[in-house]
């Protein structure tokens, strides 16, 4: 088993937020930031940009890092199934929009169905997991979020 490194992006646009629409069996409707799995001997800023390329079709460039949390997926099936998806490290970086050409997504995640620009006013009525950073995703955008978020053990993973 490998810890997966992931970085993840909170684009803002016109005072909304770009959140991948998300559904799956275990954890039913969320969104998360776009984003994904490093590649080994890929940057974070490489990763977050061409992540964010792959499942919105936006092109962007980080601009400042922002937060860090773990989850640890405490199901046992899960983890024999999926070992390298069972403990994950997000890196969360402030990113913008280099222009507003949106190409068509080319790798969405499997439980994602989309991306959609969400009004930040309305973000707290909003589930958006890994939990750590829908609980805190308004202190990451102000800037008054610990660095640090957290890390938690969770029942099953989630994108």
């Amino acid at each position: 088993m490998s810890i997966r490194s992931t970085a993840k992006a909170i684009i803002i646009k016109d005072k909304k937020i770009l959140l991948n629409k998300c559904k799956d069996m275990k954890n039913g409707d969320y969104y998360s930031l776009p984003g994904g799995g490093q590649q080994q001997y890929e940057t974070l800023h490489e990763a977050v940009v061409r992540e964010c390329l792959e499942e919105t079709g936006y092109t962007i460039h980080p601009v400042k890092f922002a937060g860090l949390c773990e989850e640890i997926c405490m199901d046992a099936k899960f983890r024999e199934k999926y070992p390298d998806y069972a403990h994950k490290v997000y890196h969360v970086f402030i990113c913008e929009l280099e222009n507003e050409e949106k190409k068509e997504p080319t790798e969405e995640d499997s439980m994602q169905m989309g991306c959609e620009w969400i009004d930040i006013d309305a973000l707290h009525g909003v589930r958006i997991l890994p939990k750590a950073i829908g609980s805190n995703i308004l202190r990451i955008i102000d800037g008054t979020a610990s660095a640090f978020l957290g890390s938690e053990h969770i029942e099953f993973n989630h994108g």
